[in-house]
């Protein structure tokens, strides 16, 4: 089966292909976009295998080269999104702010952010002053520090046999693992 040589980023495919000429095309939701190793079918039909060391996070735009030079073009399979807007840039940040608080998958676009739809957070927001506006369309989450559009990017390793939504307010003091640093932190009085 042929094999995916090299990703290219959207709008940066080899300089002498036609990127309106794609091969074919491939259309994956969130999920499926972030893979290690998956045998993948065009809209055409063409099948390859994506094998890579890593996982990684295809974008919408994305080139898939095959080890014969072809380009299989990545599109985001469209979702039901909200496209968030605000006063201004500060209250965006805000918004923004605790979105990511909560660990969610954000787009971020200039003035306006996109999540998928969640009437809980959808009720947050609406609180926070912002805009809400539900929409259908791709879903390229901003990558983060520690991940590429995933839930959560990284790992916490809590180790207390309760799952939590990150606002930390447990009742109890305790230390995190800190699986991407290899260390601990404190989250100090916020536990108390």
């Amino acid at each position: 089966m042929i094999r995916v040589r090299k990703i290219h980023s959207a709008g940066n495919w080899p300089k002498d292909y036609p990127q309106d000429r794609p091969v074919d095309r491939i259309i994956l939701d969130r999920e499926d976009r972030h893979r290690r190793r998956a045998v993948m079918s065009g809209e055409s039909g063409l099948s390859f295998l994506l094998d890579e060391a890593d996982a990684v996070f295809l974008h919408h735009g994305d080139g898939l080269e095959l080890e014969d030079g072809r380009i299989v073009e990545v599109l985001a399979e469209p979702e039901d999104l909200v496209e968030i807007t605000a006063r201004d840039t500060a209250h965006l940040i805000k918004i923004a702010w605790h979105l990511g608080n909560r660990h969610l998958p954000t787009q971020l676009l200039g003035e306006t952010l996109r999540i998928r739809r969640d009437h809980v957070i959808e009720d947050m927001v609406s609180r926070l002053g912002g805009g809400l506006t539900p929409i259908t369309a791709p879903f390229d989450p901003e990558g983060g520090a520690y991940g590429h559009g995933r839930t959560h990017g990284h790992s916490h390793d809590h180790g207390h046999g309760h799952g939590h939504g990150h606002g930390h307010d447990h009742g109890h003091g305790h230390e995190h693992s800190n699986s991407h640093s290899g260390g601990h932190h404190d989250h100090g009085p916020a536990h108390e």
